[in-house]
């Protein structure tokens, strides 16, 4: 084996590693044989290179079932439906027997078909003509009758510092800050639920509204800071654990990727996104991090457009699988705010990309980016505040007009119900309630308007037909005060109220005709 072996063998390495971005898989150590990897590549996932003396042909054929065999164990490891490897051979000369059989021609792994090899030789005569066939490319090479031990040297320092650098600046963009946020938050999130259990319990919907969960009632009243604050909060003891768990893996990778002050943006970011997505598509109270949490993912499928390659070599189809795991259990299960998952998930994707990576700028797409998204953030607040009836429960309308009630808040009780109706939509209760304020306010036409639906709506409903009985006697129409007053009693027979009100009703009509 002559020098010039030796520097045809590291010029391919350093060929396919600095040219084509091939990956070191391993050296042996008599840094001979050399396995190189690129999965984006569609004709050669993996190069392996031998610097050998091929003699015989029956050694190569034995070589060549070994090498298709560490190909498809490869494979496997990897988790890839098929892989192409290519196998070179750099020898002096040929094999002195037949050998053309086995060279050229792709030869399948036997179980499976899944791997498939192609082997070539470079050798003094045929020099590297047949890899550049195989990759359609040419191979730099400055021919030489002798090679010198530097310029061996000098190529192999080459392809191996080539090589440090793709492996370190790699890894130098999964260590872009100590994780100290992740922390942070799992801390204040364990402090907060246990504060909630010693307050009546993490469970109880007042303890949820009381620490601020997202209630769209409250949030479009003007307690926007409820956007933010559920991030921190868990409905019981496995809500917890699940979001704990998952934010320690979750935010170490991206803390550690994004760096500190761009993953608290983030985060936050993502949370404040995932419930505002909560707000628009769902009425029910609601807590966790989980928003905040899918923006995590959503960044780290942003990293996935800036380092493509890196994130489908590294994580992308983990996260992938995952993402469309959980957004397929959340459809699947009720009880589970999906709006909020996938608002997070949009949320993380946009922050990621208003801040971009550390040391890094994408100038234009991260103006867009702000822009864009304010101006979402802003038609979305709007929508909000015009169908407000649209996106708070009927329980927490009544809840909320009850209390306005009880401070003889009467028009602020009755502008917040005249937004919460719809003709359409609005429940008896609603109908009711707004005709007992209109009552209280004077406005006696809308409020008999109501409660005739109400009983349209309810038959049984006794407590309309008592305040229509009380409208038509305060009109002075007895008969119709008297019709209503006797509906009422017939559902309520043991109501004390309606049979005095019908006592007085025939007090007033005798004395009426009286006169």
């Amino acid at each position: 084996m002559s020098f010039q072996e030796e520097f045809i063998f590291w010029r391919l390495a350093n060929y396919f590693i600095s040219e084509h971005e091939y990956r070191i898989i391993q050296l042996s150590k008599s840094q001979k044989e050399l396995w190189l990897e690129k999965m984006e590549n569609k004709e050669a996932q993996v190069i392996r290179i031998l610097l050998y003396n091929l003699d015989w042909s029956n050694w190569m054929q034995r070589d060549i079932r070994l090498t298709l065999a560490n190909g498809e164990s490869i494979r496997k490891q990897l988790h890839k439906r098929s892989l192409d490897v290519l196998n070179i051979y750099v020898t002096a000369y040929p094999p002195v027997d037949d050998y053309e059989d086995y060279i050229g021609q792709p030869l399948l792994h036997p179980k499976g078909e899944k791997t498939r090899m192609t082997s070539l030789i470079c050798d003094r005569q045929n020099q590297v003509n047949a890899i550049e066939k195989v990759i359609n490319g040419s191979v730099p090479i400055i021919w030489k009758e002798e090679y010198e031990v530097h310029d061996i040297e000098a190529e192999k320092q080459a392809a191996l510092v080539s090589a440090r650098k793709k492996v370190l600046s790699e890894k130098a963009l999964f260590e872009n800050g100590k994780p100290r946020f992740t922390y942070l938050f799992i801390a204040v999130q364990i402090i907060m639920f246990l504060l909630m259990e010693t307050a009546g319990g993490s469970t109880d919907p007042s303890v949820l509204i009381q620490f601020g969960a997202k209630s769209n009632l409250f949030i479009l009243e003007g307690e926007w800071w409820r956007l933010f604050t559920p991030i921190f909060l868990h409905i019981g003891i496995l809500h917890l654990l699940m979001n704990t768990l998952a934010l320690y893996y979750l935010g170490l990778m991206v803390e550690r990727l994004f760096g500190n002050g761009r993953f608290l943006f983030i985060y936050l970011f993502a949370g404040f996104f995932g419930s505002l997505a909560s707000l628009l598509f769902s009425q029910n109270i609601s807590a966790g991090a989980s928003g905040a949490i899918f923006g995590c993912f959503g960044a780290l499928l942003y990293f996935g457009t800036a380092y493509p390659k890196l994130f489908f070599r590294t994580m992308g189809m983990n996260i992938l699988v995952i993402i469309a795991i959980n957004l397929a259990f959340g459809f699947s299960m009720s009880g589970i705010d999906n709006a909020g998952h996938i608002g997070g998930l949009m949320g993380g994707f946009l922050a990621a990309s208003m801040v971009h990576l550390p040391k890094q700028k994408r100038t234009v797409v991260q103006i867009s980016t702000f822009l864009a998204s304010a101006a979402l953030i802003f038609g979305l607040f709007q929508y909000s505040y015009l169908n407000k009836g649209k996106l708070i429960d009927e329980q927490s309308a009544l809840v909320l007009v009850q209390v306005y009630v009880e401070k003889e808040e009467y028009d602020k009780a009755y502008a917040f119900l005249q937004e919460y109706e719809n003709p359409n939509t609005s429940t008896v209760n609603i109908l009711f309630l707004l005709s007992y304020i209109e009552i209280k306010t004077n406005r006696m036409d809308e409020a008999k308007e109501h409660l005739h639906q109400v009983i349209s709506m309810d038959t049984n409903y006794h407590e309309a037909f008592y305040n229509l009985s009380l409208i038509y006697l305060n009109e002075s129409n007895y008969n119709q005060a008297k019709e209503y007053a006797k509906e009422a009693l017939a559902l309520q027979p043991r109501n004390k109220d309606y049979n005095q009100l019908i006592q007085k009703i025939n007090e007033l009509e005798s004395a009426a005709l009286e006169s």
